[in-house]
């Protein structure tokens, strides 16, 4: 089967290199091309346009930015959608509200393409692994035929339901991802406003039973001051506002969501947008300095 990705960001270039490896033949499309310079020299194919890279595929997996994104790229009147051979298979692994997945999957119904949500848990290092998790809306004849492709992108495969299925479980995760960091960030400035070194806090914390087992990662990385992005800061505050979108939609009251959204606006308002989320460590200790 001919296969493409649209979307080299962070994640999308490790997912497409993982697919390379594994010796797929792959043609690739992304808005910036000197982005994807590696994965030429990989032996990908770069088409000029989206609509010349998905016309002749069985299988095209997406991985942008948001909804916004993938309407532009995709589903727009210019988009790549009316370009699918009938009965390709369209993978969107971007992270996305519920509700736009449906509008997806219709569209795509309407020009004969089929459509699975796949987005993903993981950030940049496990994606550059292969060791993603991918939470799977869609048939299950869909996902049988996409499964050695994801297995070669990730460690599990979630089937969590019809289309939209997987989209919403992943507001669900990322609530909960972008909580408890915030939590623990919080917990690290009264810990060392309380006369608590900041080594032994991330030391012992992150494996104390109330913590998630990611944080001992991004305790790692607060250990050396290191804010590089594995997963921005601005994407997390997306996806909460995403998460809000589809309470509104849903008639569900989101109260520590919504603030949380606001806590991450306020520190992508203050220059920490393009650097990992575990940076809301930084901005909290930057919000304690003035207050000093």
């Amino acid at each position: 089967m001919k296969v493409t990705f649209i979307g080299m960001g962070v994640m999308g270039s490790a997912m497409a290199t993982n697919l390379l490896h594994n010796g797929i033949d792959l043609t690739i499309w992304n808005r910036t091309k000197d982005k994807v310079e590696s994965l030429i020299n990989k032996g990908a194919l770069y088409k000029e346009s989206p609509h010349e890279a998905v016309k002749e595929a069985d299988i095209v997996f997406t991985m942008l930015t948001g909804p916004e994104a993938v309407d532009e790229v995709a589903l727009s009147e210019n988009g790549f959608l009316q370009s699918m051979k009938n009965d390709a298979l369209w993978i969107d692994s971007s992270t996305v509200n519920p509700s736009f997945s449906k509008k997806a999957n219709q569209l795509a119904h309407n020009v004969g393409v089929r459509f699975v949500d796949a987005p993903v848990a993981g950030s940049k290092g496990p994606a550059q692994k292969g060791e993603l998790v991918f939470l799977v809306g869609g048939e299950k004849t869909d996902i049988n035929q996409i499964e050695h492709f994801l297995q070669y992108m990730g460690k599990k495969i979630i089937h969590v339901g019809p289309v939209s299925q997987g989209t919403s479980f992943k507001m669900v995760v990322n609530m909960m991802l972008a909580s408890n960091m915030a939590a623990f960030a919080e917990s690290m400035i009264l810990g060392e406003q309380l006369g608590l070194s900041k080594d032994f806090l991330l030391e012992t914390l992150p494996g104390m039973p109330v913590s998630a087992p990611f944080l001992q990662m991004k305790a790692d990385k607060l250990k050396v001051q290191n804010d590089e992005e594995e997963f921005a800061l601005k994407n997390m505050q997306k996806d909460l506002h995403l998460a809000t979108l589809s309470a509104y939609e849903e008639n569900a009251a989101l109260k520590i969501t919504n603030l949380m959204k606001e806590v991450y606006a306020d520190a992508k308002v203050n220059g920490y947008g393009d650097l990992d989320f575990s940076s809301i460590y930084s901005f909290y200790k930057q919000l304690h300095r003035m207050e000093e």
